[in-house]
């Protein structure tokens, strides 16, 4: 290869990178990495309590925020809606996203709580107690000598 090709193809490569580091061409409001991004969260255990923070600035927490616990599993949804006013440049980011945790065990449905202050989404969930949980026996029927389930 000679020594032109070489340093052609070194010089190419930060062009490629510049094109890719801002908008699309075609594709107005693309932009890299944005659209893979999710709420970034903060996950802690404290005393029994299972507190999950999730920064959602800008956000009406009536409207636009909604919590669901299903299981052992906190799912946390936000919709933000982009301005009609015109912008010659915008990194917000826009549209609707989704977060699930799962917890680390059993949380008390009656002692979930969730708040929204300066941004920032704080989800407190009370854990079970093992002593709390309930226990359900599964009774065991008799078969007959042959290994076959006796009729009832």
């Amino acid at each position: 290869m000679t020594r032109a090709k070489a340093e052609h193809r070194r010089s190419f490569l930060p062009d490629l990178v510049d094109w890719f580091g801002s908008e699309f061409p075609g594709l107005p409001g693309w932009r890299p990495g944005v659209a893979a991004q999710s709420i970034p969260i903060e996950v802690s255990n404290q005393e029994g309590e299972y507190v999950l923070r999730a920064q959602l600035p800008g956000m009406e927490p009536e409207s636009d925020i909604r919590v669901t616990v299903d299981d052992n599993l906190i799912t946390v949804y936000a919709d933000r809606v982009e301005s009609q006013e015109d912008k010659e440049h915008s990194e917000f980011r826009y549209g609707s996203f989704r977060r699930t945790v799962r917890l680390p065990g059993t949380i008390r449905l009656d002692k979930v709580d969730a708040s929204y202050t300066n941004g920032v989404l704080t989800v407190r969930a009370a854990l079970l107690e093992r002593a709390e949980e309930s226990e359900y026996s599964i009774p065991v029927k008799r078969g007959n000598d042959q290994g076959e389930e006796a009729a009832t």
